[in-house]
Order: C-alpha cells, then structure tokens, then sequence
C-alpha cells in the first residue's frame, strides 16, 4: 500500500505481555493516560512500533480494547496509551492505579506514511477526542523538524472540555513555520481559541503547493467532509490519509468485527488513503 509503514506484529500475536503502570495522568472526568513498561526487561527492548499503530489492552476477567500509542518510539522509552472511558473495558481500565498490571497486544495495524511525508507540507486534522492517533505523528515530526515543510496542526472539538493538552497546542505554536489552529463548536468564557460550527475552521488552512500530504482522524463524517475540504484546496486524493476506527476483537483480521468493505481495518488499516475509503465513508451508518 503506498506511503504506509511496514506492518509490525509481535511473533505471536494472540498472547499478552504483562506491562506496569508506571505513571496514570488523569486528562479529563473521562479521559485518563497510561505510561506503561513490560515487565520482561527483554521484551521491553525489543518492543518496536510506528506512529499510528495501536495496541490491544487486556485487563484480566474483564476483556481488550484497542488503544491507539501515542509515544514516539524512538523518543520515549515508556508506551503511552491515552483512553476514553466509552464502554465496559473501559471503565476497568480506568480504576487501575500506578504499580497494577495489564496486558499488551501488539502492535498490529498500518502506520502513517513517515517517509512519504518527508520534504513536504504537512496537514494533520483531528476531531474530536480523536486527537490521540496523531500526538504521536506531531511529535516524531516536530523532533525532525528540517524534514518537511510547512507544518499545519487542526484540532476540532465540539465542546472546551474535550479539548485536551492544551499545553501541548501551546508549545507546538511555538515550532518553526508550523500553524496551529483550535477550534470549538461551543464556547466558553475562559475559551482562549475559536469558535466555529462544524469544519469552518479549515477554510483557514492554507494549502502552498500540490506537495502536500494531509493526515485525519476523528469521526467518519468528520474525516470525510474534512477529507473532501481539503481535496478542493488543492490537496490531491491519493495524499490524504485517515485513521479509521471500529470494534476490534482479533486485531490479526480473522473475526470480522471490523471488516470495512473488502478490507480489515485491524490489519489493511487503521490508517487508509482517502480513495480507498470515499465511497464507504458516505454510507451512513456503515
């Protein structure tokens, strides 16, 4: 598949590592960050995954869900995981402590695609809670800064209190040639950023060249009509990309709970070009 990193998985993909919260940070009354290590020495050295990938999180007589990694592989030596309290996992998930344990699949899925990025502008689009595919991205291209070119970061919310690591859009806005634009649909009266319904704020990306790749995640409708804005500014199709997400139970494309069209999104995705997926993503419900 063009542009996309090499698929990583761990030998056997259907057993979990034992991994130790080694730092919880409590982002939102909803949304909470693991900071984890395996307990093997060996399998922590040897763990590798690319930005966008995710992990299959096991909590013991509860069940998995998956969790997208937002550490930068080759910056951070623990395994972050940023979790949004939804469903039964969860919730589990949610009243572990630092010192408890949980188990670790992966990484299984498709990564964004790094090297095609390298040399051109940049647009990364999230709404959302959907932010946390794409921290990771953020980060490994801020720290290689000289490799591309100009840098724009969107974030959508529809409420202030969904967004979180404010400080982190703060700092980004501080990085060379790089624009950061926040917005709400709702407002608040300690909201410092915009206001604005629905995708508005994308009328002020502003697209320089045909050399430019963009990079989505955030809900399907979202994606699709952010997707076909940016495709109108002048971003080609086959240089837009999304992180799609759905019910994953194998995460190795056997069980069928997340099969998208003729494609898995555990292991053909989570990350697809936007051609692939135009047609399903107008599909409602699908």
């Amino acid at each position: 598949m063009r542009g996309h990193s090499i698929t990583r998985t761990r030998p056997n993909a259907y057993v979990p590592q034992e991994a130790e919260i080694v730092r919880r940070v409590q982002e939102s009354s909803t949304i909470y960050t693991f900071y984890l290590r395996f307990t093997d020495p060996a399998a922590h050295a040897a763990y590798t995954y690319d930005p966008g990938q995710f992990n299959m999180l096991y909590l013991h007589g509860v069940g998995e869900v998956p969790i997208s990694i937002v550490s930068d592989p080759e910056h951070e030596d623990l395994l972050v995981h940023t979790i949004n309290r939804v469903g039964r996992v969860t919730r589990g998930l949610e009243q572990l402590k630092e010192g408890d344990r949980l188990g670790i699949r992966g990484p299984y899925g498709r990564g964004w695609p790094l090297r095609e990025a390298e040399g051109q502008d940049v647009i990364i689009v999230s709404g959302g809670l959907g932010c946390a595919p794409v921290v990771s991205v953020i980060n490994h291209m801020i720290r290689r800064r000289e490799r591309f070119g100009h840098f724009t970061i969107v974030q959508k919310v529809k409420k202030v209190d969904e967004f979180i690591w404010p400080e982190r859009y703060e700092r980004w806005k501080q990085v060379p040639d790089t624009t950061v634009l926040v917005a709400s649909t709702e407002g608040s009266a300690n909201w410092r950023w915009q206001v604005s319904p629905r995708i508005q704020v994308l009328e002020q990306v502003e697209v320089r060249s045909e050399r430019t790749i963009a990079m989505l995640c955030g809900p399907g409708g979202f994606m699709g009509s952010a997707a076909a804005h940016l495709e109108s500014k002048g971003v080609p199709a086959a240089y837009i990309y999304m992180s799609l997400e759905r019910n994953m139970q194998c995460a190795v494309g056997h069980c069928g709970h997340c099969q998208y069209g003729p494609t898995f999104i555990c292991k053909d995705g989570p990350i697809y070009a936007y051609p692939q997926v135009r047609e399903l993503l107008q599909v409602e419900g699908f």
